[in-house]
């Protein structure tokens, strides 16, 4: 986003700004912010209150959702890192948002293929992209019926990206924010 359309926009939440100048200054990787509000609209319009996300880094696309949410909402994480868990956890409680998000500190694969949580309203994927073709046929049965499924990142990997857009149980297509990501909302 060019910076006179940024400077439109309604300033983010301080702690997401501390969560872009921390990721920063630790070289970790983080959504864009354009990400971050498209996020954050998505979760507003569907009042989504069932969110799974993969791949926590520092909490910046998790608090965006979670800032979103309807009271009572939940999102459950997963980070295999628990050094950038810890500091996620941090980011949570000062933005008073830990009461209402839950992180994992598995590895992704492990932990989605016995999640038990099912009608979710949203599954981000913004973490190792390497396993994205892994992770899409355990999350899409723990959608409702027109639930979302977002991968970030995703268009580097054409060979998913075809079986993403292809994919019989969603209707899909690519959004042109950050480095490309795909959405699809599931259908049967």
């Amino acid at each position: 986003m060019t910076p006179d359309l940024e400077a439109l926009q309604r300033p983010p939440h301080p702690v997401l700004v501390e969560i872009e100048e921390r990721g920063a200054a630790d070289r970790v990787a983080l959504i864009s912010r354009p990400m971050g509000r498209f996020l954050s609209t998505v979760v507003t319009a569907m009042q989504a209150n069932r969110i799974l996300e993969v791949g926590t880094a520092y909490g910046y696309s998790t608090l965006w959702m979670a800032l979103a949410q309807p009271p009572a909402g939940r999102i459950w994480t997963i980070e295999h890192e628990a050094a950038r868990a810890g500091v996620a956890l941090d980011f949570f409680r000062r933005a008073a948002e830990d009461d209402y998000i839950e992180v994992f500190t598995t590895p992704a694969y492990d932990l989605l293929e016995n999640f038990p949580q099912r009608n979710l309203d949203i599954v981000f994927a913004a973490g190792d992209d390497a396993r994205y073709d892994d992770y899409l046929d355990l999350v899409i049965p723990m959608l409702k019926l027109s639930g979302l499924v977002i991968f970030n990142d995703c268009v580097r990997d054409a060979r998913f990206t075809r079986r993403f857009l292809e994919h019989p149980s969603l209707d899909a297509t690519l959004l042109p924010i950050g480095a490309g990501a795909a959405l699809g909302a599931r259908r049967r």
